[in-house]
């Protein structure tokens, strides 16, 4: 990794002591490349005890300051979908790199706009975190792709299965006026962003049908994923109100590329989708067909000629330190003029909300869904 000295940046995080925010805050803090400076959460108890953890000289509720802090010069943006758009627009303004969690906005026409702020300063670095892009199955999955040894892609199946705990209680992810499609956004935006990033194109057009298929949780109010997970191994379902969540958790999607490729896509958070049983991802070349396993870190090939067979193990050890391997070097590249870092930014986040704008439609209205129909308004 190069080494651009200690404290290359002054970081703002807002949404600081959220599922994301506080692994996020360890992994800057433990990097020793930049100094957490301000934090911004709704609530103050444990927005103090972040602030001496990190050493920060400014805790807030108030996320403008943290965005007018003349001292900061990149903000982490770690809150509910819904909160994005506000704040990234003024770091734009503020002239502040940005690192946003994905999905960008509540919908393409909020990213695009993110976006569009940031392409009219291009000496503010911006990331978006699409982390499967550095699980070393999919890196090898996209070599092989790259050097031709699947022939043409004619279909891609993929399963993203994130079984919830069947006793978590519902959160913001659950809540319409907070996030900004469910599982379809979550999820989906990581797996869209996979398969783009692959195979080298986009989807064209898709028609799905989304649900909500898990039974009622516990409505427990404004609590995070991690305080989620900590009450349903304790909390009883029968002591508290319960509720259905109002947003989709399970998503079915065909879909056509930009080649013609097609082939189908299912998303899910629910607690009986389970992972494991089946290669994560499938490309189906005119050549050769490869299947990518992350749970058990495998890549298998087959060819017309002969049986299937395992090409690599590659054991998934986890990511380390990913503002030390991948964030702050390509932050620091792009501020230092490499406009070509290929880090995942604001256009890949634009183009994937696309793609799940398009699916929200698609099952809305029953029919195939165009992805230029939602790029035009």
């Amino acid at each position: 990794m190069q080494d651009f000295g200690p404290r290359s940046f002054r970081i703002g995080v807002i949404g600081a002591t959220g599922y994301v925010g506080v692994p996020y805050r360890r992994e800057i803090r433990e990097s020793g490349l930049a100094e957490i400076t301000a934090l911004c959460a709704r609530r103050r108890e444990p927005l103090e005890a972040a602030a001496r953890l990190d050493g920060a000289e400014l805790a807030t509720g108030d996320w403008r300051r943290v965005v007018d802090h003349p001292e900061i010069d990149l903000v982490i943006v770690a809150t509910p979908d819904a909160l994005h758009f506000e704040a990234a627009m003024a770091c734009a303004r503020a002239g502040k790199h940005l690192f946003c969690e994905k999905p960008v906005g509540m919908d393409a026409a909020e990213a695009r706009e993110i976006k569009n702020a940031y392409s009219a300063r291009p000496q503010l670095a911006h990331y978006v975190p699409y982390w499967t892009r550095y699980v070393e199955v999919f890196a090898r999955a996209r070599e092989l792709v790259r050097r031709g040894e699947l022939g043409t892609i004619r279909l891609v199946i993929y399963r993203w299965y994130n079984p919830r705990p069947a006793d978590m209680p519902l959160t913001w992810r659950d809540d319409p006026r907070l996030s900004a499609a469910g599982s379809i956004a979550d999820v989906g935006s990581h797996a869209y962003d996979t398969v783009r990033w692959t195979i080298g194109e986009g989807a064209s057009r898709v028609l799905a049908h989304a649900d909500t298929l898990t039974s009622a949780k516990a409505k427990l109010g404004a609590i995070n994923l991690t305080e989620a997970l900590d009450w349903g191994r304790r909390g009883r379902l029968e002591d508290v109100e319960a509720s259905r969540g109002g947003t989709p958790d399970y998503a079915g999607v065909h879909w056509e590329f930009e080649s013609g490729a097609v082939g189908t896509l299912t998303l899910s958070h629910t607690s009986f989708l389970r992972k494991g049983l089946a290669p994560e991802m499938e490309l189906h070349g005119d050549e050769a067909s490869l299947a990518v396993d992350r749970v058990n870190g495998q890549l298998t090939m087959a060819r017309p000629d002969r049986e299937p067979s395992v090409i690599a193990r590659l054991p998934d050890r986890g990511f380390g330190n990913r503002f030390a391997k991948y964030v702050f070097p390509a932050l620091n590249r792009y501020r230092e003029g490499d406009r070509a870092a290929g880090h995942p930014d604001l256009e890949d986040g634009w183009r994937t909300q696309i793609f799940t704008d398009a699916i929200v439609r698609s099952a809305k209205s029953g029919n195939w869904v165009a992805l230029e129909e939602i790029d035009d308004g």
